[in-house]
């Protein structure tokens, strides 16, 4: 669906354009026309293609969807595919959506998929900055990418303080298994982070420093500020995956470690029988000359053995911390 197409001249808007005139105001060569679609599919990219000309290769990629976060370059022209990360509505999962921008001298056309949020404050923000906004295509590309790794900052601060929630509460016994529970969702969940922030760091690298694209050649800086967003996002991913590393084998030491208590126990209580039964075992036997069988005290004297040395061996174990 067709959001916006707009073109712009010197950083102000010129005129709200129809599709069909798109080609006739980007060979202008003063101005550039800005396109944003959402959902749009295979007929309405060809249509796109046929005004700005865009590498079949490109328009291939955008119609399929679910590309990897990549920066390529057609010519004169640049295909960008970047990830977009939001909560569910009950907070549980990421969902994950794409913006595919295509870039030209003179153009640009971005297609939003499977993203709820929009990018209308893109635009509103451009459009407040002509002294920005004149610099052209590129200035609208990393405007639009800046939104949307503006927007990983929010998922990255709320799985960390779901981790600090997850550790303040990793020795409560009766909270184990939820913790671990948590732990493994977290982890899928900065995999997802890390998906969508790994590929781009790389792509936007290229352009800034060394050979850069002509059509970016002058917002080199813009770049370098939207890759030193993705470095700390980077880092806090890293730090998030280290801790919950950390955490799981935590919690395994400490299943490990209740687990030789409840041996302990077992081990003592064992041995205290073993003791029960050995002096069951030997009165038990049919000898007809036992003195004690002719005791009247016998039998008594033989329980109160019993249980004096099952009491001697639970105080011990008690004392040793086993019991």
């Amino acid at each position: 669906m067709l959001i916006n197409c707009v073109a712009y001249q010197d950083g102000r808007k010129l005129a709200d354009v129809a599709v069909e005139d798109i080609s006739d105001y980007v060979a202008r060569g003063d101005c550039f026309v800005w396109v944003a679609l959402r959902e749009g599919d295979a007929a309405e990219l060809a249509v796109m293609q046929e005004e700005f000309g865009l590498h079949e290769l490109a328009v291939e990629d955008a119609s399929r969807g679910h590309q990897r976060p990549k920066i390529e370059e057609y010519g004169d022209s640049l295909f960008v595919v970047v990830k977009t990360i939001e909560a569910s509505p009950d907070g549980n999962e990421l969902v994950v959506g794409e913006v595919d921008v295509f870039v030209g001298p003179n153009y640009v056309l971005s297609n939003r998929q499977n993203a709820s949020q929009d990018l209308l404050g893109v635009r509103a923000r451009a459009e407040r900055e002509p002294h920005l906004l004149k610099q052209g295509p590129a200035f609208v590309l990393y405007a639009v990418m800046d939104a949307v790794v503006d927007r990983y900052f929010p998922i990255a601060d709320a799985m960390e303080t779901e981790l600090e929630q997850i550790e303040e509460r990793i020795f409560v016994q009766s909270a184990q298994r939820d913790n671990i529970e948590r732990l493994y969702a977290l982890k899928r969940k900065a995999l997802t982070l890390r998906h969508a922030v790994a590929p781009l760091l790389d792509a936007v690298g290229k352009l800034h420093g060394g050979r850069v694209p002509a059509v970016c050649a002058d917002t080199q800086e813009y770049f370098r500020d939207v890759h030193d967003h993705l470095l700390r996002i980077s880092g806090t991913l890293d730090s998030i995956r280290d801790t919950i590393s950390t955490a799981i084998q935590v919690h395994l030491s400490m299943v490990a470690i209740d687990e030789g208590e409840v041996n302990k126990k077992l081990a003592a209580y064992a041995a205290i029988f073993a003791v029960m039964t050995a002096f069951a075992g030997i009165w038990g036997m049919n000898f007809k000359y036992m003195p004690e069988l002719d005791s009247p005290y016998g039998y008594p004297a033989a329980l109160l053995l019993m249980v004096s040395v099952c009491c001697y061996l639970y105080r011990r174990f008690r004392k040793a911390g086993w019991l």
